[in-house]
């Protein structure tokens, strides 16, 4: 199957009527500036990829290397980057892309950074349970067992307290709803990672279905 994708900027969450009177919530995507910055190729770089850049920025902002790099695509200064693997052969440096190349009624999958939650306690982090409150419980908000007595050690990897969100998310599956090709937005049924304004990766889903 042949991989599509695209930058964009969320812009917020609404409600949508439909044709039939019922309404859904979408989050609303702006590819306004989405453009190839560079095409990787295996016998090159040693595997096959696309670099997108995303949100222009002013010229000064940007060190001398990048610069350059930007000026060998013919683009304008970007403030996002981001590779892709397995995209369409087609794109050369210097396009744009838009949001056409997606349909009302697709399956996409959205990739971006969730919101930083900082330090939390593990029943919030990893949704445990709590213990009971009555008849002299004293474990009401601890993890309970977290070692073993044999190895007199905590295992990695255990569920622990400590930074949540901030992290590479993806939802999958996510349908299109509405195409606005005027203003470049992209209307998905449900929600997205990442708070207002994150820039988030739009690709045709991996695997379709409900």
């Amino acid at each position: 199957m042949t991989q599509r994708g695209l930058l964009a900027q969320k812009k917020g969450m609404m409600q949508l009527f439909l044709e039939d009177g019922s309404v859904v919530p979408v989050t609303v995507l702006e590819s306004a500036s989405c453009h190839v910055v560079q095409v990787k190729h295996t016998s090159v770089e040693g595997y096959s990829a696309v670099q997108l850049g995303y949100g222009e920025v002013r010229a000064k902002r940007v060190n001398k290397p990048m610069k350059g790099h930007f000026e060998r695509a013919h683009v304008k200064p970007l403030r996002t980057l981001m590779e892709v693997r397995d995209l369409a052969d087609h794109e050369t440096p210097g396009e744009q892309l838009t949001v056409e190349m997606f349909t009302p009624g697709e399956r996409i999958d959205v990739v971006g950074t969730s919101k930083g939650k900082g330090f939390a306690g593990h029943h919030k982090r990893h949704n445990f349970h709590r213990g009971p409150v009555t008849h002299g419980s004293m474990n009401i908000r601890q993890p309970g067992s977290i070692g073993s007595t044999d190895a007199a050690r905590t295992f990695k990897g255990v569920k622990m307290a400590g930074h949540l969100g901030d992290a590479r998310a993806t939802v999958r599956n996510l349908e299109v709803v509405r195409v606005d090709a005027d203003r470049q937005l992209l209307l998905v049924r449900g929600s997205v990672p990442g708070g207002k304004n994150a820039v988030v990766l739009v690709r045709n889903a991996v695997k379709e279905g409900a």
